[in-house]
């Protein structure tokens, strides 16, 4: 099965910085969709930014300014750089990807701001 695997989630505090990064076991090309989403405890699952062809990306309004999506295809990894971190940015970061109309999810990382 294809794997996805996320790292560089841990403690901040508010106003710090955070890249997270997710490494795919299969390769990846610009025509593949990948994304970022993030879910905090008791609440659902929300898009937070994605990358598809030719690098276009989109990011949702709460975080848009904030982080940035880029991709590196020939490592199969997609990064999110998060800037200026609010404490409602506190959740489980979870990298998507969608190939060959499968997707496919990580395991999270845990993203904590606080004092």
């Amino acid at each position: 099965q294809v794997q996805l695997v996320e790292s560089g989630g841990g403690l901040v505090q508010p106003g710090g910085s955070l890249r997270l990064s997710c490494t795919a076991s299969t390769s990846i090309s610009p025509s593949n969709g990948m994304a970022w989403y993030r879910q905090a405890p008791g609440k659902q699952r929300e898009f937070i930014a994605i990358t598809v062809w030719g690098g276009s990306t989109n990011y949702a309004s709460s975080v848009k300014g904030r982080f940035t999506i880029s991709r590196d295809n020939a490592q199969n990894t997609v990064f999110l750089e998060m800037n200026s971190l609010k404490p409602e940015d506190t959740a489980v970061y979870y990298c998507n990807l969608k190939k060959f109309g499968t997707e496919y999810w990580g395991q999270g990382t845990q993203v904590t701001v606080s004092p």
